[in-house]
Protein backbone atom coordinates (compact mmCIF):
# COMPACT_ATOMS: atom_id res chain seq x y z
CA UNK A 1 0.00 0.00 0.00
CA UNK A 2 2.72 2.44 0.85
CA UNK A 3 4.37 2.10 -2.59
CA UNK A 4 0.37 2.64 -3.92
CA UNK A 5 0.12 6.01 -2.36
CA UNK A 6 3.68 6.62 -3.38
CA UNK A 7 3.14 6.52 -6.67
CA UNK A 8 -0.43 8.29 -6.58
CA UNK A 9 1.43 10.95 -4.91
CA UNK A 10 3.38 11.94 -8.49
CA UNK A 11 0.70 11.75 -10.47
CA UNK A 12 -2.85 12.72 -11.88
CA UNK A 13 -3.53 9.71 -13.53
CA UNK A 14 -5.88 6.63 -12.17
CA UNK A 15 -3.45 4.42 -10.65
CA UNK A 16 -3.16 1.92 -7.52
CA UNK A 17 -6.79 2.95 -6.65
CA UNK A 18 -7.14 -0.73 -5.02
CA UNK A 19 -9.74 -3.12 -6.04
CA UNK A 20 -12.49 -4.70 -3.71
CA UNK A 21 -13.49 -8.44 -5.14
CA UNK A 22 -12.74 -8.01 -8.93
CA UNK A 23 -14.58 -4.59 -8.53
CA UNK A 24 -12.97 -0.93 -8.07
CA UNK A 25 -13.96 0.79 -4.82
CA UNK A 26 -17.14 2.72 -5.20
CA UNK A 27 -15.46 5.60 -3.99
CA UNK A 28 -12.87 5.42 -6.67
CA UNK A 29 -15.93 4.31 -9.54
CA UNK A 30 -18.06 7.45 -8.18
CA UNK A 31 -14.73 9.29 -8.73
CA UNK A 32 -14.72 8.31 -11.97
CA UNK A 33 -18.56 9.11 -13.05
CA UNK A 34 -17.94 12.62 -11.74
CA UNK A 35 -14.94 13.39 -13.36
CA UNK A 36 -16.65 12.04 -16.60
CA UNK A 37 -19.56 14.39 -15.97
CA UNK A 38 -17.52 17.52 -15.43
CA UNK A 39 -15.79 16.53 -18.86
CA UNK A 40 -19.13 16.25 -20.87
CA UNK A 41 -20.04 20.00 -18.96
CA UNK A 42 -17.10 21.06 -20.08
CA UNK A 43 -17.66 20.58 -23.59
CA UNK A 44 -20.61 22.28 -23.55
CA UNK A 45 -19.40 25.44 -21.14
CA UNK A 46 -19.86 28.55 -22.16
CA UNK A 47 -17.59 31.64 -20.76
CA UNK A 48 -17.57 35.62 -20.95
CA UNK A 49 -14.20 36.01 -23.36
CA UNK A 50 -12.12 39.64 -23.51
CA UNK A 51 -11.33 40.56 -26.75
CA UNK A 52 -11.69 43.87 -29.00
CA UNK A 53 -13.68 42.33 -31.72
CA UNK A 54 -15.71 39.17 -31.40
CA UNK A 55 -16.38 37.11 -34.57
CA UNK A 56 -18.43 33.58 -35.19
CA UNK A 57 -17.85 30.58 -37.21
CA UNK A 58 -20.61 29.56 -39.70
CA UNK A 59 -21.94 26.75 -36.99
CA UNK A 60 -25.15 28.63 -35.51
CA UNK A 61 -25.13 26.84 -32.35
CA UNK A 62 -23.21 24.72 -29.90
CA UNK A 63 -24.89 21.52 -31.14
CA UNK A 64 -24.06 22.29 -34.91
CA UNK A 65 -20.65 23.33 -33.97
CA UNK A 66 -20.08 19.47 -32.34
CA UNK A 67 -21.63 17.80 -35.18
CA UNK A 68 -20.13 19.92 -38.14
CA UNK A 69 -16.50 20.38 -37.42
CA UNK A 70 -15.75 21.89 -41.19
CA UNK A 71 -18.44 24.73 -40.04
CA UNK A 72 -16.34 25.84 -37.00
CA UNK A 73 -13.39 26.29 -39.52
CA UNK A 74 -15.30 28.88 -41.71
CA UNK A 75 -15.60 32.95 -40.59
CA UNK A 76 -19.74 33.89 -40.75
CA UNK A 77 -20.39 35.42 -43.83
CA UNK A 78 -20.29 38.84 -44.05
CA UNK A 79 -17.78 38.95 -41.08
CA UNK A 80 -15.54 42.68 -41.04
CA UNK A 81 -12.26 42.59 -39.33
CA UNK A 82 -9.84 45.74 -38.66
CA UNK A 83 -6.45 45.12 -40.84
CA UNK A 84 -3.52 44.41 -39.08
CA UNK A 85 -0.73 44.15 -41.00
CA UNK A 86 2.81 43.05 -40.36
CA UNK A 87 1.57 42.02 -36.85
CA UNK A 88 0.80 38.73 -34.32
CA UNK A 89 -2.84 38.98 -33.68
CA UNK A 90 -4.25 36.55 -30.83
CA UNK A 91 -7.60 34.42 -31.10
CA UNK A 92 -9.12 33.78 -28.22
CA UNK A 93 -11.81 30.90 -29.09
CA UNK A 94 -13.68 28.69 -27.53
CA UNK A 95 -12.94 25.34 -28.65
CA UNK A 96 -14.04 22.35 -26.58
CA UNK A 97 -13.50 23.98 -23.03
CA UNK A 98 -14.13 27.85 -22.90
CA UNK A 99 -13.95 27.81 -19.28
CA UNK A 100 -11.00 26.27 -19.79
CA UNK A 101 -9.54 29.64 -22.14
CA UNK A 102 -11.65 32.00 -19.83
CA UNK A 103 -9.36 31.16 -17.02
CA UNK A 104 -5.94 30.76 -18.73
CA UNK A 105 -6.03 32.82 -21.60
CA UNK A 106 -5.82 36.10 -20.41
CA UNK A 107 -2.37 35.10 -17.91
CA UNK A 108 -0.66 33.90 -21.50
CA UNK A 109 -1.41 37.07 -23.36
CA UNK A 110 -0.39 39.23 -20.46
CA UNK A 111 2.64 37.42 -20.02
CA UNK A 112 3.63 37.11 -23.65
CA UNK A 113 2.99 41.11 -24.61
CA UNK A 114 6.67 41.97 -23.32
CA UNK A 115 8.59 38.66 -24.77
CA UNK A 116 7.27 38.85 -28.73
CA UNK A 117 9.39 40.78 -31.30
CA UNK A 118 6.30 41.57 -33.61
CA UNK A 119 3.77 44.39 -32.90
CA UNK A 120 0.30 43.02 -31.32
CA UNK A 121 -2.86 43.28 -33.61
CA UNK A 122 -6.42 43.49 -31.78
CA UNK A 123 -7.37 40.88 -29.88
CA UNK A 124 -10.38 38.49 -31.82
CA UNK A 125 -12.41 36.27 -29.99
CA UNK A 126 -14.24 33.40 -31.86
CA UNK A 127 -17.02 31.82 -31.08
CA UNK A 128 -17.81 28.30 -31.52
CA UNK A 129 -14.52 28.02 -33.24
CA UNK A 130 -11.82 25.30 -34.31
CA UNK A 131 -8.52 26.10 -34.87
CA UNK A 132 -8.46 26.47 -38.41
CA UNK A 133 -10.64 29.77 -38.28
CA UNK A 134 -7.59 31.41 -37.05
CA UNK A 135 -6.08 31.46 -40.57
CA UNK A 136 -8.84 32.92 -41.63
CA UNK A 137 -9.02 35.66 -39.04
CA UNK A 138 -5.37 36.35 -39.98
CA UNK A 139 -5.31 35.91 -43.68
CA UNK A 140 -8.53 38.61 -43.48
CA UNK A 141 -5.93 40.79 -40.99
CA UNK A 142 -3.15 40.72 -43.31
CA UNK A 143 -1.94 39.00 -40.11
CA UNK A 144 1.92 37.93 -40.08
CA UNK A 145 0.96 35.44 -37.53
CA UNK A 146 -1.81 34.43 -35.58
CA UNK A 147 -1.58 32.57 -32.03
CA UNK A 148 -5.06 30.34 -31.55
CA UNK A 149 -5.44 30.10 -28.04
CA UNK A 150 -7.97 27.60 -27.87
CA UNK A 151 -9.95 25.32 -25.15
CA UNK A 152 -8.57 21.76 -25.63
CA UNK A 153 -11.08 18.97 -25.71
CA UNK A 154 -11.51 17.80 -21.56
CA UNK A 155 -10.01 14.73 -19.86
CA UNK A 156 -11.00 12.99 -16.82
CA UNK A 157 -8.17 14.74 -14.69
CA UNK A 158 -8.25 18.32 -16.49
CA UNK A 159 -11.54 20.42 -17.70
CA UNK A 160 -9.61 23.45 -17.70
CA UNK A 161 -6.37 22.75 -19.94
CA UNK A 162 -5.30 25.92 -23.41
CA UNK A 163 -3.66 25.18 -26.14
CA UNK A 164 -2.19 27.72 -27.89
CA UNK A 165 -1.45 27.14 -31.60
CA UNK A 166 0.79 29.24 -33.76
CA UNK A 167 0.94 29.93 -37.43
CA UNK A 168 3.02 32.01 -39.94
CA UNK A 169 1.37 33.96 -42.35
CA UNK A 170 -2.08 32.68 -41.97
CA UNK A 171 -4.26 32.14 -44.96
CA UNK A 172 -7.16 29.71 -45.61
CA UNK A 173 -6.04 26.36 -46.75
CA UNK A 174 -3.39 25.81 -44.09
CA UNK A 175 -3.07 22.44 -43.01
CA UNK A 176 -2.26 21.70 -38.62
CA UNK A 177 1.74 21.20 -40.42
CA UNK A 178 2.05 23.89 -40.76
CA UNK A 179 1.52 25.06 -37.70
CA UNK A 180 3.19 24.83 -34.02
CA UNK A 181 1.26 23.44 -30.72
CA UNK A 182 2.13 24.92 -27.03
CA UNK A 183 -0.38 22.55 -24.97
CA UNK A 184 -1.34 21.65 -21.34
CA UNK A 185 -1.38 25.71 -20.29
CA UNK A 186 -3.05 24.96 -16.88
CA UNK A 187 -2.32 25.00 -13.52
CA UNK A 188 -0.52 21.60 -12.63
CA UNK A 189 0.61 22.14 -16.40
CA UNK A 190 2.21 24.18 -18.36
CA UNK A 191 1.99 27.98 -16.71
CA UNK A 192 1.08 30.80 -18.40
CA UNK A 193 4.60 32.01 -18.17
CA UNK A 194 6.37 29.11 -19.61
CA UNK A 195 3.76 28.98 -22.64
CA UNK A 196 4.80 32.69 -23.14
CA UNK A 197 8.14 32.19 -23.15
CA UNK A 198 7.91 29.41 -25.50
CA UNK A 199 5.38 31.16 -27.83
CA UNK A 200 8.31 33.94 -27.99
CA UNK A 201 11.14 31.56 -29.15
CA UNK A 202 8.85 30.23 -31.32
CA UNK A 203 8.09 33.39 -32.95
CA UNK A 204 11.47 34.55 -33.37
CA UNK A 205 12.72 31.24 -34.92
CA UNK A 206 9.08 31.57 -37.49
CA UNK A 207 10.14 35.05 -38.55
CA UNK A 208 14.04 33.71 -39.07
CA UNK A 209 12.53 31.06 -41.03
CA UNK A 210 9.67 32.13 -42.72
CA UNK A 211 7.34 29.51 -41.72
CA UNK A 212 6.03 27.08 -38.47
CA UNK A 213 4.71 23.56 -38.67
CA UNK A 214 6.98 20.84 -39.23
CA UNK A 215 9.37 23.21 -41.03
CA UNK A 216 10.25 24.69 -37.63
CA UNK A 217 11.96 22.32 -35.76
CA UNK A 218 11.52 23.31 -31.84
CA UNK A 219 15.20 23.42 -30.20
CA UNK A 220 14.41 26.02 -27.24
CA UNK A 221 17.11 25.48 -24.88
CA UNK A 222 15.38 23.62 -21.77
CA UNK A 223 16.73 26.69 -19.71
CA UNK A 224 14.33 29.65 -21.01
CA UNK A 225 16.67 32.48 -22.11
CA UNK A 226 14.20 34.83 -22.01
CA UNK A 227 13.35 36.29 -18.61
CA UNK A 228 9.92 37.35 -17.13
Amino acid sequence: MSNALELRRHTMARVALGRVGVAQPTAAHLAFQAAHAQARDAVWSEAALIGDVTVRSQARDRREYLLRPDLGRKLAEGTVLPAAPGALVFVVADGLCATGVAAQAPAVMEAARPLLGLPIGPVVVALQARVALGDAIGEAMGAAAVAVLIGERPGLSAQDSLGLYLTWAPRIGRSDAERNCISNIRPGGLSALEAAQKLAWLLAAAQGLGATGVALKDDMPATPLLGP
